[in-house]
Order: C-alpha cells, then structure tokens, then sequence
C-alpha cells in the first residue's frame, strides 16, 4: 500500500489529531539496558547512546531522567515515507509561531511532538494549514 506524495494532497487532507498523554524524551548510554517492562513508542540508537520517547509516567516509574514535556500529534494521513516538503511546510508553518517541534516518520503516518504547553496552539495552527490548502 503506496502512501500519499502529492503535497497540496497532503496538507490539505491531513487530520490532525493530538493524543492523549504527555511523553518525554530520554536517554540510556551506550550498553545500558532498557528498563525491564518499559514500553517506548519511540527507540533511535545512536554513537552517544538509545534515545527513547516514553511517556511521561512510565519515564518516572522506570527512574529515567528525561526532557521535553510534550504532546503527540498525528497527522492521520497515509504518507508516503518518499514525499517531499510534507515535514518541512508543517516545521516552518510551526516556527513561524516560534514553536519547536520533533517530528517522527513511521510507515503510514507522521507524528510530531510538541511542547505539552502549546500543544493546542499546535493543532490549531495544523489544521489551519490544511484549511488554507485546501482552498
């Protein structure tokens, strides 16, 4: 199943939906394992070490340090990992309102994470850009 390319399909059908729960970014060194029963929704290893994006609950029961109160959004499109611009209209759309955001590509959608205190401001201005894509 082939996701979407087409950018102006993509903006303009987007629908984003902000989940519930507050996630954090943590980090394990290189060689320490991951904590017994911890469920993350996201794990990138790097040289310096397993970046993991768990929630902000499961950070503190596991006795993790962690950054990055944020919220999930998900983008509810089916985009194809080979579209190009999708991210980059969303980021700049975002900084523009001086709002920083970690964007994660999986098979069938996008997620972003942004901060858990401007997480609303987010989807509004999100499905302002669809709204304005659409037109």
């Amino acid at each position: 199943m082939a996701g979407e390319t087409n950018l102006k399909t993509l903006l303009a059908s987007m629908t984003p939906e902000l989940l519930a729960g507050t996630y954090v970014f943590a980090t394990l060194a290189p060689g320490v394992a991951q904590p017994e029963g911890l469920d993350p929704v996201m794990i990138f290893r790097e040289r310096e070490g397993v970046t993991l994006i768990v929630t902000e609950g499961a950070a503190s029961a596991a006795g993790l340090a962690a950054s990055f109160r944020c919220r999930m959004v998900t983008l509810n499109i089916h985009s194809s990992l080979e579209a190009v611009g999708f991210l980059a209209a969303i980021t700049t759309r975002l900084a523009a309102a001086g709002m920083g955001v970690n964007p994660v590509s999986a098979f069938y959608h996008d997620h972003l994470f942004v901060s858990a205190d401007r997480a609303e401001e987010a989807l509004d201005l999100l499905r302002q850009l669809a709204k304005d894509s659409a037109g």
